[in-house]
Formats: structure tokens, C-alpha cells, sequence
């Protein structure tokens, strides 16, 4: 593990140690974890020259400040934040040289809610069950289980100068405070009555102030099923819970592996990530899509990323 990297100075609202997800416990109950929004957590890897899921830093709401003891280069990608090196504002969605001495901050979220800070090389961790990603609740994962504090090191290797890239302007998301959510129906739908499925799908909703990592409440129209008492079975990343208020739930990437409510389907995971980028009170609709329909989103968004080429700055 190195023994030199960033020093945070000021840790911000929630800046947590991510990389792609702890696989292979949940019959342990234990989550997966990883970044709430995934395709802006791959481009800032990319943009440092990392492999998929190396280890970076998700902030949400933001306000983070960090100090250099390496010569390496950084890339922040996601909501937008104010970012700065020395002082210097800078557009994010773009990796930067760093220099030992050199101060990074992140200021607060102006549109969305999460950005990723990756550094050249990951953050060197040691894993615990196989990864670094923190989830707080079960205290697992990062420098000690939880969110960061001042004075926390993070542990990253020197990696000298190289190119700095940048995502094309184009293909960088856009975030609003209103999002179209599709899902793919589960086995338990049939046990919704046909005026319930139409209120489900006609209905807006609204982000209440539960909202985490671990799932998003909405509020809006109820939605009830006469589904009689379940046994508690595994819940998967995206699953629509409906409790007894009848206000749907999404789960995400910090979820229970397991629950009781019914389920209407799922959200798309490449959904979930304009999901976790809305700030309480933003709206979401639904709508329906096949299996094979959310095979093709998916397969289209990874020949995207994979295919598009970053700009050298």
C-alpha cells in the first residue's frame, strides 16, 4: 500500500470510498455497494487512465478539499460541482495534472446530486471481502467503514505526467430535476389489480426527503397490492418495493438483500443512475419495457462508452 497520496482537509457532505461493488456476499447479507451512478464513476477512471473499478471517491452534495503529496493526475465526473486545483476553476469532465503541494476543492452541487474524484492508478486499499467500496451501514469497506474525516489519507501511488483527456462534450449527461424511469415488470405484477398498474405508470412522483443510497422514497399516488403476507425473498439492484403506504420505493446499490413488500419489477440499471443524481423534490415517471427491450438499452450504453474515444485536453 502506498504511503504517500491525497490529504483530505475538509471531507464535505458525504464523500465515500467506492470502487465497483462488493460481488458475491449477499448470502451473507451483506450489499454490494458501489457507485450510485456508474457511468460518471467509469469516466472519471477512464479519463486517469484506470481500469474498470478502480478504487475513486463519490461525493454527494459535495464540498470537498484535498492536498497533494503525489505527482499524479485527477478527473471529476458526475454532478456539477465547482472543482478547483490552487484556486483555479476548472471544467469538470476532464482529467489534471497534480503536483505535490497542490490543493483540489469541490465545491457544493449546482445540478445533480453525486460526482466521482478519480485519481491515476485507483486509491490503494487493501479490499475487505473483495472490495473497497464503503457501505456505511455495515460498516464496511474505505480507510474505516464510514464516510471520510479531516485529516484522513488516502493512499495513491506517484504516476508522473501523461495526457490529460477529456469526455467529448456531447456525450457528457445533462442532469435535471426530472427523470423517466423504465421498468422491467417482475413476477409479483400480476398480483396488482389492472387499476393499480395504470396508476403506477400514469402517475408522477415526487423524491421525498428519504433518499439515500440505500433507496429512494417517492411520493405521490399509492399504489396497493392484495398480494397476502410474502416470506422475505432477494431483492435485486433497481426493485420497486411497494410497503403498505403504498409509496413506492427504489432500491439501490446499499439495499437489504432481502424484504417482504411486494414488487412491481425493476428500474433499468442504466436508469439508476439518473435516479441517484436527483435532489429531493425532483419528479420521476415510469414506464414499461421488455426484457429484451432493457437487454438492447444496456448493450447500446456499453458499446457507447466503450466505443467513444476521450479528447486529449
Amino acid at each position: 500500500m502506498s504511503t504517500s497520496g491525497l490529504v483530505v482537509e475538509r471531507p464535505g457532505v458525504l464523500t465515500l470510498i467506492q470502487d465497483a461493488g462488493r460481488s458475491g456476499c449477499q448470502r451473507l447479507g451483506i450489499t454490494t455497494g458501489g457507485p450510485a451512478d456508474p457511468l460518471a464513476f467509469d469516466w472519471a477512471n477512464r479519463l486517469c487512465g484506470n481500469g474498470p473499478g478502480a478504487a475513486a471517491l463519490e461525493l454527494s452534495v459535495g464540498g470537498l478539499a484535498l492536498s497533494a503529496e503525489v505527482a499524479t493526475r485527477v478527473a471529476l465526473c458526475g454532478a456539477y460541482m465547482p472543482f478547483s486545483i490552487n484556486g483555479r476553476i476548472l471544467p469538470s469532465w476532464c482529467s489534471y495534472q497534480v503536483n505535490p503541494g497542490d490543493r483540489i476543492e469541490v465545491g457544493f452541487a449546482r445540478a445533480g446530486v453525486r460526482a466521482y474524484l478519480a485519481v491515476a492508478g485507483g486509491l490503494d486499499l487493501p479490499p475487505t471481502l473483495g472490495s473497497v467500496a464503503t457501505v456505511v451501514r455495515e460498516g464496511l469497506g474505505g480507510l474505516h467503514g464510514t464516510k471520510l474525516a479531516a485529516g484522513d489519507h488516502l493512499p495513491c501511488g506517484d504516476a508522473g505526467e501523461g495526457d490529460c483527456l477529456r469526455v467529448p462534450a456531447g456525450y457528457r449527461p445533462v442532469y435535471t430535476k426530472r427523470v423517466l424511469l423504465r421498468v422491467v415488470t417482475g413476477y409479483q405484477y400480476e398480483t396488482f389489480d389492472e387499476e393499480q398498474q395504470q396508476r403506477f405508470f400514469a402517475s408522477e412522483y415526487r423524491v421525498s426527503g428519504q433518499c439515500d443510497r440505500m433507496g429512494y422514497r417517492l411520493e405521490g399516488p399509492a399504489v396497493h397490492c392484495e398480494l397476502p403476507d410474502m416470506l422475505s425473498e432477494g431483492i435485486c439492484l433497481g426493485a420497486v418495493q411497494l410497503p403498505p403506504d403504498g409509496q413506492p420505493i427504489v432500491l439501490m446499490c446499499d439495499r437489504q438483500t432481502i424484504g417482504g413488500y411486494p414488487k412491481l419489477g425493476s428500474v433499468i440499471s442504466v436508469d439508476l443512475a439518473q435516479l441517484a443524481q436527483l435532489p429531493p423534490g425532483g419528479k420521476v415517471n415510469f414506464a414499461p419495457i421488455s426484457v429484451e427491450q432493457a437487454r438492447q438499452v444496456r448493450m447500446m450504453a456499453t458499446r457507447q462508452f466503450q466505443q467513444l474515444s476521450p479528447e486529449v485536453c
